[in-house]
């Protein structure tokens, strides 16, 4: 009635033969490498801002705006709400304070220098270290405040 299809027996008995080797796998897999990667840029992303230099201190607020920033690291001198003077954050007496300042100077390009002072320090102290900073070596001297502070304007009256 109806022709039918003959199939070829393989001989193999559905088993399919096998090579003496493993062929090497072509293909890298680079899931676990991105993600350790896309890990360490998080773990960066949130440790930079903690790596910032600096001793806490409450700065003024003033409506000046910030300065360019240069090549070499700015050296930073903070007086705290005590009255204690660091450089970067190593603690200096005083009386130490304009021969450290002259030995920093002289393996520096750049005479400049953040002087970072809390709100709660007399006038007459800033004034004292900016005066030790200047027979220290350094002429330009940066005051650092924090934005957002009163503007003066002028009014009628």
């Amino acid at each position: 009635m109806g022709a039918g299809v003959a199939q070829r027996d393989s001989g193999g008995g559905g088993r399919r033969r096998r090579r003496s080797r493993a062929r090497p796998m072509a293909e890298i897999n680079v899931t676990p490498f991105v993600d350790v990667m896309m890990v360490l840029l998080i773990i960066f992303m949130v440790a930079a801002p903690l790596l910032t230099v600096g001793v806490p201190v409450e700065l003024p607020k003033t409506a000046a705006t910030a300065l360019s920033a240069d090549q070499e690291e700015p050296l930073t001198i903070t007086i705290t709400a005590s009255g204690d003077v660091q450089i970067q954050t190593t603690d200096v007496a005083r009386e130490q304070l304009v021969s450290r300042l002259r030995a920093i100077a002289a393996e520096r390009e750049s005479d400049r220098v953040f002087l970072r002072a809390d709100g709660a320090v007399s006038y007459e102290t800033v004034m004292q270290i900016m005066g030790a900073l200047n027979a220290g070596g350094f002429a330009s001297i940066s005051l650092v405040t924090d934005v957002g502070g009163p503007t003066l304007t002028e009014t009628d009256g």
